[in-house]
């Protein structure tokens, strides 16, 4: 890709597909703040969280969707696309990879399942600062225009901060608001909320039996200082994430238990 060596490198992905209305919001975003390589499904991802391709082969093309973008489509996941543009493509770190506008919230126990996270922890994971950004919108048709300045807003800010956080992970939620309605920015922590599932059983036209996930929200966790709290209350959340899942406040009691063959 050409370069302006005055500008920063940053790699654009998601999971709802190349094509998808978010992606094109986020590459206008970033496009006037750094270079920009897209590089993203091509076919909608969502839910896959952190799989990657390892019993097929993967498929890498290069596409003209986004005007004078160097982009490309995989056949891969999201986190395949941070990998492969890491390695084959750009061939060095960028300074920051951003993914989505996702379709739909990423808040919460999602964030597990997330696509769009996945692409930005695998990034993390190669020591590369790295967002997704989430519109609390699951519609095609979502109004893209205020989750895109926030998105720039807040790309802007950590550009301009990378110092003080070498290798930040932020997973960014955005309330489906106009932006004059949005109330601001609150740091804050991912809430306990989960997913109440159940399965319908269902019939095929062929008579076979098939199931379909469903279920609702469900949020216990009232707290002002979470995710689920600033979503509902007209803000826009930011947590900072991690992949350590290490359980360190458990570390000394499984010792206790003096765990032995």
């Amino acid at each position: 890709m050409d370069e302006n060596p005055n500008k920063p490198t940053i790699l654009v992905t998601n999971d709802d597909g190349i094509t998808a209305p978010g992606i094109a919001a986020l590459v206008e975003a970033v496009r006037p703040l750094a270079n920009i390589i897209v590089v993203a499904p091509d076919a909608p991802q969502s839910g896959m969280g952190h799989a990657i391709t390892v019993a097929s082969p993967l498929r890498l093309d290069k596409v003209d969707i986004f005007e004078g973008i160097e982009s490309y489509q995989s056949s891969g996941t999201p986190a395949d696309c941070v990998k492969l543009a890491v390695a084959n493509l750009l061939h060095h770190k960028p300074h920051m990879v951003v993914s989505g506008i996702n379709h739909g919230s990423n808040s919460s126990i999602n964030v597990i399942y997330s696509g769009t996270m996945s692409a930005a922890v695998e990034a993390g994971l190669e020591g590369i600062p790295a967002i997704g950004f989430s519109l609390l919108n699951f519609s095609h048709q979502a109004d893209m225009a205020a989750a895109g300045a926030v998105a720039r807003q807040v790309i802007m800010q950590m550009l301009q901060n990378l110092d003080s956080f070498p290798s930040p992970l932020l997973n960014v939620n955005i309330p489906n608001l106009p932006h004059a309605q949005i109330k601001g920015i609150k740091v804050c922590r991912q809430a306990k909320a989960k997913w109440a599932e159940k399965f319908d059983e269902r019939i095929d036209p062929h008579g076979r039996k098939y199931f379909w996930l469903t279920g609702k929200w469900v949020n216990h966790d009232l707290d002002d200082d979470t995710d689920e709290w600033a979503l509902s209350n007209g803000f826009v959340s930011v947590v900072p994430v991690q992949y350590d899942l290490t359980a360190y406040n458990h570390i000394q009691t499984l010792k206790n238990v003096n765990l032995s063959l």
